[in-house]
């Protein structure tokens, strides 16, 4: 059973000193060992999950091992993909140790671990709602300039049509494509041609 650090910086100018201290002070103090392995990663949360390593972290975690971030923000953006990656980890066994929070999850679906994930979908959902609204507010505001909306003509039906409100307010949210693709269970392809065709507005 192995212990893993997970460090991120957004940019070179930032340090993972501080970062590094926390982990290994608590792991020191709480965990009775050591590090045994680190994946320290320069790039932004709206970098994609394999820019960020955070495929290479799941690949390199098994059943029993300790994941310590120094705080929930390193893993990602939104709750919501804090919650779909925590409960990826906790379903597969994995202790998730966040320092900042106070969170340790023992890997197991006992009822803190419930209650915090249900919290996280909780917080997930107000999220949704509280993007979706803004996304209104922002057509409305385009509506009443007369600017065009919707589907450009020439385009095909997609299993997507209908959720360009939700898809436009999580990219102006930070969400790359390929994690938009994930949250709705279609190919980034998919994804990047829907948002091209729609005009809605990522970074590609």
């Amino acid at each position: 059973m192995a212990t893993i650090g997970y460090i991120r910086v957004s940019t070179d100018k930032q340090t993972t000193d501080n970062q590094k201290l926390a982990i290994l002070s608590h792991v020191n103090d709480h965990l009775g060992g050591r590090v045994d392995d680190w994946i320290q990663v320069q790039a932004s949360t709206r970098k994609s999950e394999q820019k960020r390593r955070l495929d290479d972290l799941k690949a390199s975690l098994k059943t029993g091992d300790t994941l310590v971030v120094a705080e929930l923000s390193r893993l990602a953006r939104s709750v919501g993909q804090i919650a779909v990656l925590v409960d990826g980890l906790v379903s597969r066994g994995i202790r998730v140790v966040c320092i900042k929070e106070g969170m340790v999850l023992n890997g197991k679906r006992d009822m803190k671990a419930t209650v915090m994930l249900t919290m996280f979908s909780l917080f997930a959902e107000i999220e949704r709602d509280l993007v979706s609204e803004r996304t209104k507010e922002g057509l409305k505001r385009a509506r009443a300039e007369g600017k065009l909306l919707g589907r450009p003509k020439g385009t095909t039906s997609s299993k997507l049509d209908g959720k360009e409100e939700e898809i436009q307010g999580y990219l102006r949210k930070g969400v790359n494509v390929a994690n938009v693709a994930r949250i709705y269970g279609v190919s980034w392809s998919t994804m990047k041609h829907f948002v091209s065709s729609r005009g809605l507005n990522a970074s590609l």
